[in-house]
């Protein structure tokens, strides 16, 4: 029955259902082509009674036109040869609305469009007051419709609930609320997607430890949200700073062959066994192995052992030897088993190398870098810092404004475990000189001793600290530096690095490291040395001290730690 709708049949139905809507969404351009009339005809097979319960149900049909600010004539079914591709618009959002000085104010009267997910439904007598949210600030826009509204029906029939994503179009005014200074009067209002009533992020508060279990759901809390913005702020305001100073943006490799900590904490990448889909059937006597019953690495992808890299730090020194100065920021990976509060097993670093520079050098760049990106998300998260001063951690505008304002302070590792021996205070790790400070150690050198001032701490002890980083003349420590601030700890580490080869060739076999596989490492030394430092920051752990957020697995969207990779 449906194959006997001709094109006619199906424009005097299109005609008769837009007698109902008022409008002619694109779903019905269907029906004006021929070659989809056999697909969308039984669309039209409703009896009356259905047409009656469906009549205000049309108007409500997503369209093309939720993908833009403004309404939008539906497309043609057809595309014209040689057509256009249209012009990419930024997308008009409630921080352009909000964001401003006045909030608002300086927009009433205009007919805008909103679109966003639902945060939360009140019903009343005589208006509904819908608070929608698109993730571009915290703020909320207030949508205030009344029954005679287009699309009322979808608010009684429930398709309206939190979660729901909508396109809501409506008039600024100004609200009569003492929590906003505009709301949006609603003269059409578009379900886009319904949410299930078992959407597990509703008005009522949840734990963190929660929401971790609903990463793909949690940035819609605004906890994340704000944590979310603060995070790009950050990232943007890093690549500023850097290319604004001169450096060159590296794409350091994921998969090496180096352990550049040699710390030996890596994760192996290999194919000697099978793919993802028969890996969990595998046998462990699929592996190669050699006459002597190890595994055979060369038949492996790489003909060697290979790892996904802890650092793209040595990469780094060899494009810092051509370009002077060049900085990474990309993900890293350490597969250490620690389900604490401070470990990730894949964070993001950020990694500049400066040529011609000592261990001075390298602490300035440090200071102004972390300086430059404090005070940039000072200036432009205001809405989020406010909201993380008020819910996360009191004063914590105030404490980052003391990043900013403040001289670092530096000592010697020594000092620092002389004034660690003179505290009038019982640590859970004694200290001792030669010992690596732990976070309550370092903690207390800059929140007690320094009063929240960020210290940095130099010139540790060699055996403690990495091989590529340069002996002093005392034989006995190396040129390294570690910065500490309030509430995390250690933030940044750095040093100078080693450009003596025969000092590099010794210390490389004091720790019975395959010198072969740093072969191209040293040839840095063998051509055109120079004095190079540079230091590495932990993207998620600036992000905590940005944020006040305690647990890193809140300061990156897909936490990985042991026995957990889920989304």
């Amino acid at each position: 029955m449906a194959a006997a709708f001709s094109p006619a049949a199906a424009a005097t139905a299109l005609r008769f259902l837009k007698s109902f809507s008022g409008a002619s969404p694109p779903l019905f351009s269907l029906f004006n082509n021929p070659r989809l009339t056999h697909s969308v005809a039984p669309l039209l097979l409703f009896s009356s009674a259905t047409v009656s319960r469906q009549q205000r149900a049309f108007c409500s049909v997503v369209s093309a036109a939720v993908s833009s600010g403004e309404a939008t004539k539906p497309e043609p079914a057809e595309l014209e040869k040689g057509a256009r591709v249209r012009e990419f618009r930024k997308k008009f959002k409630i921080a352009d609305i909000k964001g401003g000085p006045d909030q608002g104010l300086n927009r009433l009267g205009e007919n805008l469009v909103v679109r966003g997910w639902v945060r939360t439904l009140r019903v009343q007598s005589s208006v509904t007051f819908i608070e929608v949210n698109d993730g571009s600030c915290l703020s909320n826009m207030q949508c205030v419709i009344s029954s005679d509204a287009e699309g009322y029906d979808q608010v009684e029939s429930g398709l309206i609930s939190t979660g729901a994503s909508v396109w809501v179009q409506g008039t600024i005014v100004a609200s009569q609320g003492s929590k906003q200074k505009v709301e949006l009067k609603v003269d059409k209002l578009v379900t886009v997607g319904t949410s299930d009533p078992s959407f597990p992020i509703q008005k009522k508060r949840v734990s963190r430890e929660f929401l971790r279990t609903k990463a793909h759901l949690r940035p819609r809390t605004n906890t994340f949200g704000a944590v979310s913005r603060v995070r790009n702020a950050l990232a943007y305001a890093t690549h500023k700073f850097f290319q604004e100073n001169g450096f060159v943006w590296l794409s350091s490799p994921i998969i090496t062959a180096s352990d550049c900590e040699g710390a030996g904490e890596q994760f192996c990448v290999t194919t000697l066994v099978p793919t993802s889909r028969e890996a969990t059937d595998s046998s462990v006597n699929a592996i190669p192995r050699t006459k002597d019953g190890l595994i055979d690495w060369s038949q492996d992808f790489f003909g060697k052992p290979a790892f996904l890299t802890v650092s793209g730090q040595l990469n780094a020194e060899t494009y810092a030897t051509a370009l002077t100065d060049v900085y990474t920021f990309g993900p890293t990976f350490r597969a250490e088993n620690s389900n604490t509060s401070r470990h990730l097993a894949e964070f993001w670093m950020i990694e500049p190398e400066l040529a011609f520079a000592d261990l001075e050098d390298d602490m300035a760049c440090a200071t102004a870098y972390l300086q430059y990106v404090v005070e940039y998300i000072l200036e432009n998260c205001k809405e989020d810092m406010d909201f993380f001063n008020t819910w996360i951690e009191k004063g914590i505008i105030a404490r980052l404004s003391d990043v900013v304002e403040k001289r670092f302070v530096q000592l010697s590792y020594t000092d620092a475990v002389e004034l660690l021996l003179k505290a009038k205070k019982t640590f859970e790790f004694p200290v001792t000189w030669g010992c690596d400070l732990q976070s309550e150690h370092e903690r207390y050198i800059t929140e007690e001793v320094f009063g929240g001032c960020p210290v940095i701490i130099r010139d540790y002890p060699k055996d403690i600290k990495a091989f590529y980083m340069r002996q002093n003349d005392d034989g006995k420590t190396v040129a390294a530096m570690d910065m500490l601030v309030p509430r995390v700890g250690e933030l940044i580490g750095g040093s100078q690095r080693e450009e003596r080869l025969e000092y590099l060739e010794q210390r490389l076999d004091d720790l019975k490291l395959n010198k072969e596989s740093y072969w191209w490492y040293l040839d840095l030394r063998r051509y055109g040395s120079v004095p190079h430092a540079g230091f590495g920051l932990g993207f998620e752990r600036l992000v905590q001290f940005a944020t006040g957020i305690d647990n890193i697995r809140d300061a990156i969207p897909f936490p990985r730690a042991p026995a957990s990779a889920e989304f």
